[in-house]
């Protein structure tokens, strides 16, 4: 748009805005001219209406200086409400007092004593009547064929469903229809809220259904006001609206309304199907851990990476350094910190955590004193087609990042690691198995002051306290290569979604509350001492937190549930097909060896591991070997190492 563009477009604002207080001013004008000699008359009806004429002109007077100082020419007719109401009965207040000083002041007798009263109360109704009545005539309940729009039935707090109603009477492209409320709150049966029924609470759902289907009355769509249902109450909410043909979906964040905003309802999301509600998480430590401090992300552009960026970056270090092996996942995420404005420095560092003088010479220039190790290759089926890549980054670059991190001086490192590495049946599940190992038993090794070991395998000086965590958990909702974007995808090009089994389940969370855990059992192992003393001795052992993951899911609900979400039938509309379990895949994930009898810490979303005691010169020679092997692209005497380390693991090629 040009600059002369602007100018008209602003004088034209300008101009409907001076028209407006126009008409509004003469609206008021003539609702004045006629209070004045109606008041008079209801005061003394001997005298007639119209008599004398001076009360038209300076009863408009008075109420035009009234009602200034209360906004009156200012109003939207349309848009009127409790406010607008009082302002008016302030102004007719004020216009009366006025009206019956000026009759004294010129030696006119008040018609009567209540007068003054009668005049305020007159006004009151007519400018009050007034814009209640062009609200009315306006609204779109009236304009519109009430059989034509559609029947919604609102679920949430009083509060909310209040605030959805006022924003669709005053949408005037609304097509809703409320026939009932179904309240939060117990004993709110047969009250009403904007002349809506309150049919019962969430407990009674299956049977207002059931009334309102024989009343000929059900809606066609269920719609949650408020953001508060979530989790397994959701699920049940979508599955009994399911058997009634209903569908389901929110209200858009009424707040960001303006008084002329269309109304639009939204669609469920995946994720709060899965949400628990929040867990509290310490914030204030967290602040502790990373504000003033040099912190490292490995693998700071992918899903979990990309998401301890964001949170950490919030919480105010010195120096964010975002180290990623991917040019284009690192700009991606570095662009959406730079658009979200967030303080403190930050460094892109392209790397590969496989190598070593690299990773070594970047923690020397910039000694971070917290890293993040996020860094790993995920994909089960491609690891079982590229077993060797999986074992040199899962494996190798995690001893990097780990020795490098123990040189250096930093603190703490926190590794990310995976369900898929309990009982692993995988490639990449044994990977990230040697990789806690690891981590495992060079934790103790600092901590026991185990000066021997640590010179055998690093130059780690004896002043060295890293605390070396581990944090274990199961899928992330919506992360790359996960089952639901795939499902995501193959919705939109119609189906079918394919699902391995029908039995398979596995563990979900949302990527923000994964991290928010992830910082949380940072701050517990960094910062935090004594506060449990068994956690505190399950930690010096080389302990591993896991999350708490809630209940397993299975991934043939999750197919349906997506489905449904979109408006869908399974089966019907959208097909789903089972192609059999992939290689290293299991059907159930656990969190848990059988040997790591799972302990409560002090936090209730945290969980610790019982440690299972390594050595660390036996891992370190085996993973020396391996690494070796690897690089000879020796992939079965590769998998037989790790087999050695991880006993529990038998590779499926060696099952046949």
């Amino acid at each position: 748009m040009t600059l002369q563009q602007s100018n008209l477009s602003e004088v034209s604002k300008q101009t409907k805005r001076y028209n407006r207080i126009v008409v509004n001013l003469l609206m008021d004008g003539i609702l004045a001219a006629i209070a004045a000699p109606l008041a008079r008359w209801l005061a003394d009806p001997q005298d007639g209406l119209l008599h004398p004429l001076w009360f038209l002109t300076s009863g408009v007077i008075t109420l035009l200086v009234s009602g200034i100082p209360f906004h009156i020419p200012q109003q939207y007719w349309r848009f009127s409400g409790i406010a607008d109401l009082l302002n008016i009965a302030a102004a007719a207040v004020g216009s009366s007092i006025l009206f019956s000083c000026l009759l004294v002041f010129n030696g006119y007798p008040m018609p009567s004593d209540t007068f003054p009263i009668i005049y305020a109360l007159v006004l009151l109704v007519l400018m009050g009547g007034g814009r209640v009545t062009y609200r009315l005539c306006t609204s779109e309940n009236i304009r519109i064929n009430r059989q034509k729009k559609q029947k919604i039935l609102l679920l949430g707090s009083d509060e909310d469903i209040d605030l959805f109603i006022r924003a669709i009477k005053r949408d005037t492209q609304s097509v809703f229809r409320v026939v009932g409320l179904i309240s939060f709150r117990q004993s709110r049966k047969g009250h009403r809220i904007h002349n809506a029924p309150i049919l019962g609470n969430f407990e009674d759902l299956a049977d207002i259904l059931s009334n309102l289907k024989n009343q000929q009355k059900l809606p066609a769509t269920l719609v949650i006001t408020g953001g508060d249902l979530r989790g397994p109450q959701l699920r049940a909410l979508l599955s009994v609206a399911e058997k009634w043909g209903i569908q389901v979906k929110r209200t858009p964040t009424l707040t960001s309304l303006t008084p002329a905003s269309n109304v639009e309802l939204q669609p469920i999301a995946l994720e709060e199907l899965l949400n628990r509600p929040q867990v509290p998480l310490d914030h204030e430590g967290m602040e502790l851990m990373i504000r003033n401090k040099v912190v490292v992300v490995t693998g700071a552009g992918g899903s979990i990476g990309s998401e301890l960026v964001r949170q950490i970056a919030a919480l105010l270090p010195k120096l964010l350094i975002l180290l990623d092996h991917s040019e284009y996942a690192l700009w991606k995420i570095n662009v959406e910190l730079t658009e979200r404005k967030l303080n403190g420095d930050r460094q892109c560092v392209l790397a590969n955590i496989r190598d070593q003088d690299r990773i070594y010479s970047l923690f020397e220039q910039y000694r971070p004193e917290i890293v993040f190790h996020a860094a790993a290759l995920k994909h089960v089926p491609m690891i079982e087609n590229n077993p060797i890549e999986g074992f040199l980054t899962n494996i190798i670059g995690t001893r990097i990042i780990a020795n490098a991190a123990a040189v250096t001086g930093v603190k703490a490192l926190i590794m990310i690691s995976t369900d898929k590495a309990v009982n692993p049946s995988s490639l990449m599940g044994a990977s990230k198995r040697v990789a806690e190992m690891y981590c495992q038993a060079l934790d103790m090794a600092i901590h026991n002051h185990d000066e021997q070991q640590l010179k055998d395998i690093v130059d780690i000086p004896p002043t060295s306290m890293m605390r070396c965590v581990t944090v274990r958990f199961g899928n992330v909702l919506g992360s790359t290569g996960s089952v639901v974007p795939l499902f995501r995808r193959q919705l939109r090009h119609g189906g079918p979604l394919t699902v391995t089994d029908p039995e398979m389940k596995r563990y979900f969370m949302t990527v923000s509350e994964a991290v928010g855990l992830v910082l949380q059992a940072s701050v517990r192992a960094t910062i935090y001492r004594g506060g449990n003393d068994l956690t505190d001795q399950m930690l010096k052992n080389g302990g591993i937190f896991v999350l708490d993951m809630g209940e397993p899911v299975k991934i043939l609900d999750l197919a349906r549930q997506l489905i449904r979400l979109a408006g869908l039938k399974p089966e019907e509309d959208i097909q789903i097909e089972f192609t059999g379990l992939r290689p290293g895949e299991k059907l159930f994930e656990e969190l848990f060896h059988g040997k790591e009898a799972p302990m409560p810490t002090d936090h209730a979303a945290l969980m610790m591991a019982t440690p299972r005691m390594v050595n660390l010169q036996e891992v370190n020679e085996l993973i020396n070997q391996i690494e070796a092997i690897c690089i000879q692209g020796d992939v079965k005497q590769a998998i037989h190492l790790v087999q050695q380390l991880v006993p529990e693991f038998t590779h499926k090629s060696n099952m046949q």
